[in-house]
């Protein structure tokens, strides 16, 4: 594929290493040549760098297979899932789950994507439901000027809040923004 039909999300061997499409935009100067500016993810270290491709320079898209798995716990060593049909476990570390386990709560099903037979990133849905454990008490004359107050939910994501959300609160957030989307 051509460096212009990069997407965010989209995965690709770079340097002989597997990185995730962070941000991209495109960039067309003058009467230069249009290029693209990526930032991506080291799937393997978690590195972030940059790189600026030419709009038509090739590179080498990678399709991942996925499996439905359950999230089961996290400890010293890192989050462990399981294959829903076979049961297998999976090990991913700190630096593959990244962001996304903020959004991660035990028992969950999510899909993981493997490039070739090894487990490499958690694909999140686009909202999960938290509860919220840390909300400071609304003080009358708040919504004059702020109508958001910070919160905490279970997996330790900071947000902004509704003033009107108290703490044991179900509430949903957008997981490609990481802000609050409503009430459950």
């Amino acid at each position: 594929m051509q460096a212009g039909d990069l997407r965010k999300g989209s995965k690709l061997i770079f340097r002989g290493e597997l990185y995730e499409v962070m941000d991209f935009s495109h960039h067309t100067p003058g009467n230069k040549r249009a290029f693209i500016q990526a930032t991506m993810k080291s799937l393997k270290s978690g590195k972030i760098i940059q790189n600026r491709f030419a709009s038509t320079e090739d590179v080498e898209r990678v399709n991942m297979d996925s499996k439905d798995c359950l999230y089961q716990y996290r400890d010293d060593i890192g989050f462990h899932f399981m294959d829903m049909e076979t049961y297998e476990p999976y090990l991913l570390n700190e630096e593959m789950v990244g962001n996304a386990k903020f959004y991660l709560k035990e028992n969950m099903e999510i899909k993981i994507d493997f490039y070739q037979g090894t487990p490499v990133a958690p694909q999140l849905p686009k909202v999960v439901v938290l509860k919220v454990t840390e909300s400071p008490p609304w003080v009358k004359g708040d919504s004059v000027s702020n109508n958001v107050k910070p919160g905490v939910c279970e997996t330790g994501l900071k947000v902004n809040i509704p003033i009107f959300i108290d703490e044991g609160t179900q509430i949903k957030i957008n997981t490609e923004t990481g802000e609050y989307s409503g009430r459950a």
